[in-house]
């Protein structure tokens, strides 16, 4: 385990600072890799609005830039693209037809009842449920138009007018919409939503935040971070609305700046991208080049350390090792000026035997013992026998899956077996680096169940080997999941 301190003067500095490795998770796919784009997007607007983009970080944000990706035929990735892209040509080359030809495409999407078809697969499935599907799909596009230049090809107020009051329950549509209606300059309908919001709203310690009916207890929510984001966009794009000015909107940065990773990004893509766009409107509204603060970290067995923030190095990511671990700290702060201080500790738990919507199991034997192989058996769980393991959640579907592998200590993924993994149907993708197999499968249904081999080849002793851990998780509702281990058959 390890553990360290760390103070930044500006909102948006730690992401700055973490570009590369917002996410403490793979990327693999094409709605990942946007994550290194679009966030790089947010941070260079602020930065420039506020007159602190300097040459070097010009460069920086726009090498990520510049390997984005093109727009896909898929409704919600296709969107994103869409407006990243626009947003990104003042810093890069664009090629307008992407963004023309994606609007066509996704103005054609339109059904005769004014909602937009589905194309592809969801993102994530806080855009399902009832009639919130449709008009979350409708609204997430309008609110991407109106982005681009305050024209909606694709209108809101056509399909949610008469749903707003009566039929839409889903927090996280209401959310959506608050943020789409903003744009559209409605601030009747903007008004009523808000209000619904805020009746809803979790008050703690002077922070506020939206949850979700059947998020779990315990562990981060991706879903209630994404809608309380989207609340913080619509109060911030556009006029200020009696009671919910930046006094209102600070509670809910204060949720969000402490729901934030060590690397500056939250628990998966969608919402980190979401919530960074968010939280740099509001640095944005609230920047201010003066003041300086001194924060001072003291511990029960005597460290004293001193941090200085001021206008000159506000963006400076300043960080101190902790060594006392158990330890009992104490963060003072003197001065006027914004400052983020965040411990970060690291360390390994003992798989979880708690109801998850996922079970996993593992059996490992030996395989060609002549040259020392190890056969790994990842078996999704189902209630007929102990190895097997199926999706058992609330939702019909899970969003994209991964099982990520943990080699142990010594053995390398044997070629043929990396080859016959990517050839199953199931899997979308395989990734190894790092002492790591990260497996993406499309999704699962509810009661579905399914086997993968793995075989894992010896590269060098080690003697005394530990369990591995074996993990499978929901990609965009990341405290979905389920871990176990499994050890080296030679320790049986």
């Amino acid at each position: 385990e390890r553990a360290s301190v760390s103070v930044v003067g500006d909102l948006m500095g730690r992401a700055m600072k973490n570009l590369d490795k917002l996410l403490a998770m793979p990327y693999g796919c094409g709605e990942q890799n946007m994550l290194l784009f679009a966030p790089n997007i947010f941070i260079l607007d602020y930065l420039k609005s506020t007159g602190q983009l300097k040459e070097s970080t010009r460069k920086t944000a726009v090498g990520y830039l510049e390997s984005g990706e093109s727009p896909k035929k898929h409704l919600v990735l296709t969107t994103f693209v869409m407006k990243s892209f626009n947003a990104a040509k003042q810093y890069i080359f664009v090629d307008q037809m992407y963004i023309k030809e994606a609007r066509k495409w996704l103005s054609g999407l339109q059904k005769p009842d004014g909602c937009i078809q589905s194309v592809g697969k969801l993102f994530h499935s806080g855009m399902k449920g009832g009639v919130s599907d449709d008009v979350s799909l409708t609204a997430y596009v309008a609110a991407a138009m109106l982005e681009l230049d305050g024209n909606a090809t694709v209108s809101p107020k056509s399909i949610i007018f008469g749903l707003v009051a009566d039929e839409i329950t889903n927090l996280y549509t209401v959310a959506l919409l608050s943020y789409t209606f903003t744009l559209a300059g409605d601030q009747d309908v903007r008004s009523k939503l808000f209000t619904l919001l805020d009746q809803k709203s979790t008050n703690e310690g002077g922070t506020r935040h939206w949850k979700r009916d059947d998020a779990p207890e315990t562990g981060l929510d991706s879903v209630e971070v994404e809608m309380t984001s989207y609340v913080l966009l619509a109060l911030l794009s556009g006029p200020s609305l009696p009671g919910f000015g930046l006094d209102y909107a600070a509670g809910i940065v204060r949720w969000l700046a402490q729901q934030q990773n060590p690397f500056g990004g939250f628990s998966s893509t969608q919402d980190t991208v979401v919530a960074l766009q968010a939280l740099a409107k509001y640095a944005t509204a609230t920047f201010s080049p003066e003041g300086s603060t001194t924060v001072t970290v003291t511990s029960v067995g005597g460290l004293n350390k001193r941090f200085t923030v001021n206008e000159d190095n506000r963006l400076l990511y300043q960080e101190e090792k902790l060594t006392e671990i158990p330890g009992e700290y104490t963060i003072e702060a003197e001065g006027q000026s914004c400052v983020l201080a965040q411990i970060s500790l690291f360390y390994n738990i003992p798989p979880p035997s708690d109801f998850s919507a996922f079970q996993i199991s593992t059996n490992t034997s030996v395989y060609q013992k002549h040259n020392a192989s190890l056969y790994v058996l990842v078996l999704f769980e189902s209630s007929a026998g102990f190895d097997s393991h199926r999706f058992q959640g609330r939702r019909e579907e899970t969003n994209m899956v991964v099982i990520n592998i943990k080699l142990l200590s010594g053995y390398i993924l044997q070629d043929n077996s990396l080859k016959m993994l990517k050839e199953n149907r199931l899997v979308k993708r395989v990734d190894v680096e790092e002492g790591y197999i990260n497996i993406y499968l499309d999704g699962l249904k509810k009661g579905q169940k399914e086997t993968f081999d793995v075989i894992l080849e010896e590269d060098q002793q080690v003697g005394n080997l530990k369990p591995a851990v074996v993990k499978v998780y929901d990609y965009y509702q990341t405290s979905d999941e389920a871990v176990t281990d499994y050890t080296s058959p030679c320790n049986k």
